[in-house]
């Protein structure tokens, strides 16, 4: 995800090709989510801006804005994959591994520009994740950062110094009982850190992200609030060029997680290793980093896919591991349909699923478990087998034992007045009789029973079963 420095990268290219210049031909194209969930169509975004001039561009944190000649301003964050690009123009912060094509407009493009003046310049905001959100504010450009969403979010450590203070910081640690990485992601405290620039403030720091916020001494607090102005002030400056990021920053050596043959090791021999904290991986450096108060017990070492959230694990993915395990006691009845059990082991795996996808697998198995035992097929199978095999075969009193173990009297009169075999007068059950369990009904038969069992194996030889592997037997 962009953070502070790559959103203050696109701010400065944004000033250097498109400020002070008017927009000829705007093009959007609706996406519900970018422009949809903020309360923005394409048509008003594209209504907006055309023919209107840019007079400067401004940022907090992660989001950043363009302040028109009047309003509304048009106000962007890049979410997990969002970014601009500009036409003959490299602004990516990273090397691509691969040429990216020169075709224009750009692939998952969203909204292009194009400016009056000449020599032209045109701009396209891409989203491949659509994770990104385009607003507009309807106010002046003076209040924009005093409007939602800005006015929820902290302060921007680069831009808004004079709020954060030492002091500041003491209180705002001292406030909240929470793993003190997971207090710097969090927007509404602080802007513009994310992951990797987190990372890179607490092992400037020598501080456990695991550790409790208000545990920190406060020589600890001196050191994380001199980290925090030196490692974004140094992203902001470097505009999140890391070839320029100095070599004993962990930036440098933290991305070979999961690959072969990358080092696990700074190049002085610390070992790296990885824990979840705030639902995101996070980089530590053990030897340095020291757990010197108290620490969340729900950080636990990552061994296995990385999480793509932006954002600590919600309450909702939590709430749907409980459901799974819930799920694990309810057992399917033994005469279910296959397809019914295969749906019941996916209800079982989907907890191992991302988070995107598990409130909705679980969800969809936990419905499918439990509305079996009611399922309206399954209450009066006999009547369907009977019609079936009218002509030429009838199954055994095995099979009805299995539909129905509760009240045997009535079957066992149905059985005596059927047309295809008339039931012996030993197979009767008495009305006395009526609670008895189903093995002593089947006792209660013996002569149907020995002549289904001395022709069962000849019948499973040559393949003379019914459903679930019951013996038939001929009608003749």
């Amino acid at each position: 995800m962009p953070e502070i420095g790559e959103v203050a990268r696109i701010v400065s290219y944004i000033h250097k090709h498109l400020v002070g210049k008017t927009l000829a031909v705007v093009k959007a194209q609706h996406d519900e989510n970018v422009f949809g969930k903020v309360g923005t169509t394409a048509a008003e975004f594209e209504k907006a801006l055309m023919g209107k001039k840019i007079l400067d561009a401004g940022q907090q944190g992660k989001y950043f804005w363009l302040i028109m000649s009047s309003p509304p301003h048009p106000v962007f964050h890049f979410g997990m994959a969002g970014w601009w690009k500009i036409r003959n123009e490299e602004t990516a912060y990273y090397k691509p591994t691969k040429p990216e094509e020169s075709i224009w407009p750009p692939k998952y493009w969203k909204f292009t520009l194009e400016t009056a003046e000449k020599p032209k310049c045109e701009a396209a905001f891409v989203d491949l994740r659509r994770f990104a959100r385009i607003r507009l504010l309807d106010c002046v450009a003076e209040d924009i950062r005093q409007t939602s969403p800005l006015v929820e979010n902290g302060p921007d450590p680069v831009i808004d110094r004079d709020i954060v203070t030492e002091e500041w910081l003491a209180e705002k640690m001292a406030s909240k009982k929470i793993p003190v990485k997971a207090l710097l992601l969090d927007q509404a405290n602080i802007s513009g850190i994310g992951n990797w620039v987190g990372d890179e403030i607490l092992y400037d720091a020598q501080i456990h992200p695991e550790q409790y916020s208000n545990t920190l001494t406060p020589e600890q607090i001196h050191q994380l609030h001199t980290s925090i102005l030196h490692i974004t002030s140094t992203a902001v400056s470097t505009l999140a060029d890391s070839s320029q990021f100095p070599e004993t920053w962990l930036f440098k050596h933290r991305w070979g997680k999961g690959k072969k043959d990358a080092p696990k090791n700074l190049p002085n021999g610390a070992k790296i290793e990885f824990v979840t904290v705030g639902g995101r991986t996070s980089a530590v450096i053990p030897s340095v980093q020291k757990k010197t108060g108290a620490v969340t017990g729900e950080a636990k070492k990552k061994g296995g896919k990385k999480k793509t959230a932006d954002d600590a694990v919600d309450d909702d993915a939590e709430d749907g591991e409980e459901d799974a395990k819930n799920m694990e006691g309810k057992k399917p009845e033994p005469n279910k349909k296959k397809p019914t059990r295969a749906r019941g082991k996916k209800a079982e795996t989907a907890e191992s699923e991302t988070r995107e996808d598990n409130d909705e697998d679980i969800a969809n198995g936990a419905t499918t478990i439990e509305s079996k035992p009611t399922a309206p097929s399954k209450k009066n199978p006999i009547k369907s087998r009977s019609k079936k095999a009218t002509d030429t075969r009838i199954e055994t009193a095995d099979d009805d034992d299995d539909d129905d173990d509760t009240n045997p009297a009535p079957l066992a009169q149905k059985k005596a007045t059927t047309k295809k075999r008339a039931a012996p007068p030993s197979a009767a059950i008495p009305a006395a009789e009526s609670s008895a369990p189903a093995p002593k009904k089947r006792k209660q038969a013996p002569k149907r029973q020995r002549e289904l069992s001395e022709g069962e194996e000849v019948a499973k030889r040559w393949g003379l079963t019914g459903r679930r592997g019951r013996v038939i037997v001929s009608k003749n």
